[in-house]
Parts: C-alpha cells; structure tokens; sequence
C-alpha cells in the first residue's frame, strides 16, 4: 500500500460523488492529500451510506464528528465527518451547514460509534441530532447550563463548583467577578496588585 493516498483517486472520488448525488454534494475540493465533501443535509444519509458501502470507497471506519461555530452565518454551525478507507488507503471530510434551530439525521444506525461522538457535539454545541438513542451530555456535569464551545458561551462559565465544609457537599454558585478584574488600563504590569516593586510603578502616559 502507497504510503501516501493518490490524488488522482480521490479526484476520481470527487467526479464520482458530484455525478451520483449532483442534488446532495454542493462541492468537493482536495487539500493537503485530503478530500472535502460539502452536502446538503437532507442527502446526508444517502452519501455517507454510499462511503461506507460502494466498493469503490470502503470508508468503513468514523475517525471523529465535531462541529464549527459560525455565529455570523444565518446556518450557524459546520458539523464536519471524518472517515476512512483502510481498503483504498483514503480519508475523506463530510461537511453539512445548519441553523440553530436544525436536527441532524443520527449516523448511529450506519455507525454505532456515531454514538458518542454526536453527544459529544451536543454537549458542546447544543446541536440536535434526530434518531439518536440517548441524546445526553457527556463531557459537562448534570445541570450544566449552556453549551461551551459555542463563541457566545462565556470564558467564565455561568457558575462554579466547591466543596462546602459545613454542607459536606459539592455546591454550585453563579460566578462572581469583581469589576476591577473586568476592567485593565494596561498601564502597569501588576494592576490592581497590592504591593508594587520599583520599576513597575504605573505609567503617566497610556501605551502608543
């Protein structure tokens, strides 16, 4: 087996599937020896079954499902596939837009693997995929508020975790900052320090 997979190939690939789903596949470049596929949605299933099954792609095995947050997009969110064929020595990326607001068709039933990989996202992004067994989080507590890796999710979280002593339990309380943590005037390296050493003093001028 060639160490590397064969351009030539996967430009064959491409001109397959733009040929075969011309409704589904909106586009399919190749970067760094590495297919992108970009489908429709509703042709989802149909594709990634034809991946899996055609003897001319093999791709039998899902290497991960994640997803990109693009706030400014009317469909927000990139749910990106990564597969591959050890048959033909291939990789290959499926990308789907989405709204807020749209589910996605659950791989579970072509790829049991899908499984945690799609709670995974949800967990994270919030993103809903219908069909899936058990659409739970995985990665964030019970109760947790918010979806992390979405760009409008604050650094902060909403809450934190301790261990009260006189409870002798885990409690949860919303996050409190103080405004002078919020606010820097990058005047001095030690703002809001207490003890300043000699040299640090804050400067007179703002920085040019």
């Amino acid at each position: 087996m060639a160490l590397y997979p064969d351009t030539d190939a996967l430009n064959d690939l491409a001109e397959l599937l733009q040929v075969r789903f011309a409704d589904d596949v909106l586009s399919a470049d190749i970067a760094i020896e590495e297919l992108t596929v970009v489908v429709a949605p509703p042709g989802l299933l149909r594709v990634i079954e034809f991946l899996q099954s055609d003897a001319n792609c093999r791709f039998s095995t899902l290497i991960d499902i994640t997803a990109v947050d693009h706030p400014e997009r009317p469909a927000r969110f990139d749910v990106v596939y990564q597969f591959l064929s050890m048959y033909r020595n291939q990789r290959i990326r499926v990308k789907i837009a989405i709204r807020d607001d749209e589910l996605v068709p659950s791989l579970t039933g072509l790829f049991p693997g899908a499984d945690w990989y799609e709670r995974e996202v949800f967990d994270l992004f919030g993103i809903m995929f219908s069909g899936h067994p058990d659409l739970r989080r995985i990665l964030t507590d019970y109760g947790f508020r918010g979806h992390p890796l979405r760009k409008d999710f604050p650094t902060t979280g909403y809450v934190e975790v301790r261990y009260d002593e006189a409870l002798k339990r885990v409690v949860y309380e919303p996050v409190k900052l103080t405004q002078e943590y919020r606010q820097f005037d990058f005047l001095s390296p030690w703002e809001g320090a207490k003890y300043v050493l000699p040299g640090d003093e804050k400067s007179d001028e703002a920085p040019k």
